[in-house]
C-alpha cells in the first residue's frame, strides 16, 4: 500500500476516488511517508444495525483473499468449541 502525501491528495482527489471505486485500491494518506488514514472503497451493501467498521469488513472485500483457501472448520466444529 502506497502512502500518499495530503499535497498530493489534494490535486488527485477526483483520480484516486475513481481509482479506488473502480479498482478496490486502497491508499493512505499522510504527512512526511507516515499513514494517518486510509481511502478505501464505500461497501456494497450496509447495515445499520453495526458499526462502519463492522460494514466495511462484512460487505467489502476485505477478506476476499479467503474465498481460495479451504474451510478448515465445519460450522457445527465452531458452535462445539464457541456456542
Amino acid at each position: 500500500m502506497k502512502t500518499i502525501s495530503t499535497t498530493d491528495v489534494r490535486k488527485e482527489i477526483s483520480k484516486m476516488v475513481n481509482h479506488v471505486r473502480e479498482t478496490g485500491a486502497v491508499f493512505a494518506i499522510g504527512r512526511r511517508n507516515n499513514p494517518e488514514v486510509l481511502l478505501i472503497k464505500f461497501p456494497t451493501s450496509y447495515n445499520k444495525n453495526v458499526n462502519e467498521i463492522t460494514n466495511i469488513n462484512a460487505y467489502s472485500d476485505s477478506f476476499a483473499f479467503l474465498k481460495n483457501e479451504p474451510d478448515l472448520y465445519s460450522v457445527s466444529d465452531l458452535k462445539k468449541k464457541y456456542a
